[in-house]
């Protein structure tokens, strides 16, 4: 059903900004204050809801000042509608009065913007919070691939973030990436947090925030990172994560003097850590979660330094008895992927194996993947992993930051089972939950890895 809408008479056709006056002229209109109503958010990539209004006649300019002039507009959006939903009528203003029905994501196109209206003034702050919370809960849980529609999205104000990170100072910046900036931030004065602020210009869009938020909430393990809250605010997209003091592994593996912290029972801890994480996705969650972008810089480590895997933008779910996956877009770090996915799209939990088999690599020796003017002669650490191996040499994979108070047991089983999640076929490679029984119990025979092309 549409409401119809109240044009002027034909004889007074008014300008943007300006509406009839009962002598039959046009006055300005001024805006109305409704309570601090002239605030407005933006939902994007959403369905328009049921039940709109349409303004004929009007510039986007025009559209915004429509509903800001009436105190009973809750919404706004300027769009093309078919012929089909709008009964002829290409008007592109929409407006809504009252309460949003049918709000959801867009499945086909990335969807309009839609312009929320939210009381501004300090009597209905909690009000505007409610209604934010409500509107971005409704558009999250629409893209939930699961369809698990009871699952509770954690929210926080944008007011409130901006508060915690003072207005996201540079002394509060932990580090940048190409997704955006991470901030320390204090929420209700006391509790650290850590904020992603995710760029504008990042290719992080809006459905990686969906899918980080969607797992992320749905997931509990302790190796992984937990999330507080999320907020979308205009267009702003932020993830407010744990506070985690020592960083990522990558800043203390890959510095020549921080790595000296990492001794080898930390490494193998990391290890261990992270192999437990990647099984918790790969078979004891409800879902499958096919993680595609891990490496050194997503082991995040708390101040006892237990790793914590983050980042699930790119990660891709896994539902009944699906195993494996195709895309054209390939996302991720080259040197990570597995060479069915590099090369042909192809991904599927030995995927996520075959990265695993390299970050474990990196941890036992200090070196990155693609470090050649480090390793003499050699294209990567793969190549020179398995030629140490092969010629009985494997003991000088050990970083030589590890002082000698490793076990050369527990260091040749993680050669080996490194060099055994990095073999070329993914059929050849060991499962997540055998990657852990193999590292946790020492007596277990390993068979011999095929040497990678």
């Amino acid at each position: 059903m549409l409401i119809p809408h109240t044009e002027a008479s034909p004889a007074c056709k008014c300008p943007d900004g300006f509406g009839a006056s009962p002598s039959g002229g046009c006055t300005r209109r001024e805006p109305l204050q409704c309570g601090g109503g002239d605030y407005f958010a933006t939902l994007p990539g959403v369905k328009t809801p049921a039940m709109p209004v349409f303004v004929r006649n009007r510039s986007f300019d025009g559209c915004t000042a429509e509903c800001r002039g009436n105190c009973s507009c809750t919404a706004y959006a300027y769009t093309n509608l078919s012929t089909a939903i709008s009964g002829g009528n290409m008007s592109r203003c929409l407006l809504w009065f009252g309460e949003l029905v049918d709000i959801a994501k867009d499945v086909n196109i990335d969807g309009e913007k839609l312009y929320l209206r939210l009381a501004g003034s300090s009597t209905g702050t909690r009000r505007k919070k409610k209604v934010q919370k409500r509107l971005m809960l409704q558009y999250l849980r629409s893209t939930d691939e699961t369809g698990d529609k009871n699952i509770e999205f954690p929210f926080i104000s944008f007011d409130d973030i901006v508060v915690a990170t003072d207005n996201f100072s540079d002394a509060n910046m932990l580090g940048k990436g190409g997704f955006g900036k991470v901030y320390k931030g204090l929420l209700a004065g006391t509790n650290e947090v850590a904020v992603k602020r995710l760029s504008k210009s990042s290719g992080q869009g809006t459905q990686e925030f969906r899918n980080e938020v969607v797992l992320i909430a749905k997931l509990q393990h302790k190796n992984l990172v937990r999330l507080l809250g999320c907020c979308i605010h205009e267009d702003e997209k932020l993830l407010v994560y744990e506070y985690l003091p020592n960083k990522s592994l990558d800043y203390f593996l890959f510095d020549s003097e921080r790595n000296l912290m990492l001794q080898w029972l930390t490494r193998f801890k990391i290890i261990k850590g992270v192999a437990r994480g990647m099984m918790y996705l790969h078979h004891d969650s409800r879902l499958t979660i096919i993680h595609r972008d891990l490496k050194a810089s997503n082991i995040l480590l708390d101040k006892e330094m237990i790793p914590k895997i983050s980042d699930f933008g790119m990660a891709r779910i896994f539902g009944g008895d699906q195993h494996e996956a195709n895309t054209n877009r390939v996302v991720g770090m080259y040197g990570y992927m597995s060479p069915e996915y590099a090369m042909e799209g192809a991904f599927s939990v030995k995927s996520n194996t075959y990265s695993f088999g390299v970050l474990m690599l990196e941890i036992v020796s200090g070196l990155k993947i693609s470090s050649p003017y480090l390793i003499k002669d050699f294209p990567n650490l793969i190549v020179y992993a398995w030629n140490l191996w092969k010629d009985g040499n494997i003991e000088d994979l050990v970083g030589s930051s590890v002082e000698e108070d490793y076990r050369l047991d527990e260091v040749l089983r993680c050669i080996h089972i490194g060099l055994l999640c990095v073999q070329d076929s993914p059929h050849c490679r060991p499962l997540m939950s055998a990657v852990v029984f193999m590292l946790e119990n020492k007596t277990t025979p390993l068979t011999i890895p095929m040497q990678p092309v």
